[in-house]
Formats: structure tokens, C-alpha cells, sequence
């Protein structure tokens, strides 16, 4: 099966492309998603998260305090360390786990930090979804209503938007119409439709 990591920075557009795929019944697998669930009461990775940065990561109700926790990570680069390290070999193994057990032509690996997790070699393709340096910073500011220079702390937080571009092999530029938008879409389905084909078929000389 064709693996496709879909990669982009924040406020880049990546929920509104998944669910564009998921109208062709793709099979999505968002890191985000599993990161969530790591990170429940009762998980090994919650208690791992406590111990590392103490108590007050933790709500009245028992939960992560997730807006405290993002705060820390991106003005502390040790404890972004710190949390990744925790995290992304979880990641990475439930993002393999759940692939390999699908059953269709291609699947949607939604990867926001492909590129700085090195998880370039877990998958067939980089979709990268690109956005203009100002669109980006004025999409989080109204997304999280934060202001530009944390926004901007956010941003530059990840890699950069040169980096993840170099390890493209198809690029949608988020700056459409959303009509246009599901005709790229429609247009990407069908070519990793083909690849997954000739990729389950081989030629032989």
C-alpha cells in the first residue's frame, strides 16, 4: 500500500485537505489524533509527561492542561525536547502499526512534523501543504486568537518553510478557492491511485 505523509506548518490548511480525501474514502491516520490518546489519564506517556514537568501540567478534572503545556514547549526549547522525546517514538510506531493494517490503494499519514521527526523514510510520498509566510501568521493569530509574536514564536518553532519544501515530492498551495482546492484534490487521488497500481504491479523485463 501506498504510504502518503501529509506535512505542512501550522495554520497551513491540513484538516481541510484530509477531509477532501476522505470524501474518496482515503483511509486518514493523524498524528495529532494518536498524540491525543498518548496522552490520556492512565497512559504510560500521560505519567512520563507528569514526572518530566511536574504537577501543575495537570487540571483540576485530572487531564493534561494542554494550553500550558503548548506555552511551555514553545518558549522552552529543553522541554520541547524533552516532550518529544517522550513522544514521537510512540508516535511513530502506532503510525506504522495502523498503516500496515489497512486494506487499500493508499492511505494519508497526517504527519505535522514529519520533516523535524525525521519520518521522511516511513512513508512512499511527502505531500507538502504550502502557505504564504503572511497568510500562515494571520490564519493562527485568528485560529488560536493569539498575537503575532506568538504566533510568530510558533512558527518558527518548526522547520522552516524551505526546508519542508526540499522534501516534496507534490506540493498543493494552499492559497485557493476551495473549489479549486477539490480539484486538486480529485487530481492527487487519482494519481496516487495509479502509483499504488504500478507500485502492486511491477514490470518485469
Amino acid at each position: 500500500m501506498l504510504k502518503i505523509g501529509l506535512t505542512g506548518g501550522i495554520a497551513s490548511g491540513k484538516s481541510t485537505i484530509c477531509q477532501l480525501f476522505s470524501h474518496y474514502d482515503v483511509p486518514i491516520i493523524d498524528a495529532d489524533i494518536i498524540a491525543r490518546q498518548l496522552v490520556e489519564p492512565g497512559q504510560i506517556a500521560f505519567d512520563k509527561i507528569v514526572h518530566t514537568f511536574g504537577p501543575a501540567i495537570v487540571q483540576v478534572d485530572g487531564t493534561l492542561d494542554r494550553t500550558f503545556l503548548r506555552k511551555l514547549i514553545f518558549s522552552d526549547a529543553k522541554a520541547k525536547a524533552q516532550l518529544e522525546h517522550i513522544l514521537h517514538p510512540k508516535i511513530s510506531q502506532q503510525l506504522q502499526q495502523q498503516s500496515d493494517a489497512l486494506k487499500s490503494p493508499y492511505c494519508i499519514l497526517a504527519i505535522p512534523l514529519l520533516i523535524e521527526s525525521k519520518l521522511q523514510d516511513s512513508v512512499d510520498r511527502i505531500l507538502v501543504i504550502d502557505l504564504s509566510p503572511d497568510l500562515q501568521l494571520e490564519r493562527l493569530c485568528l485560529r488560536d486568537n493569539i498575537s503575532l509574536s506568538d504566533a510568530q514564536l510558533i512558527i518558527n518553532s518548526q522547520c522552516s518553510r524551505e526546508q519542508r519544501l526540499a522534501f516534496a515530492d507534490d506540493i498543493i498551495s494552499n492559497n485557493h478557492s476551495f473549489t479549486d482546492l477539490k480539484k486538486i484534490i480529485f487530481n492527487l487521488d487519482q494519481k496516487y491511485r495509479t502509483l499504488a497500481l504500478s507500485n502492486n504491479n511491477p514490470q518485469t523485463t
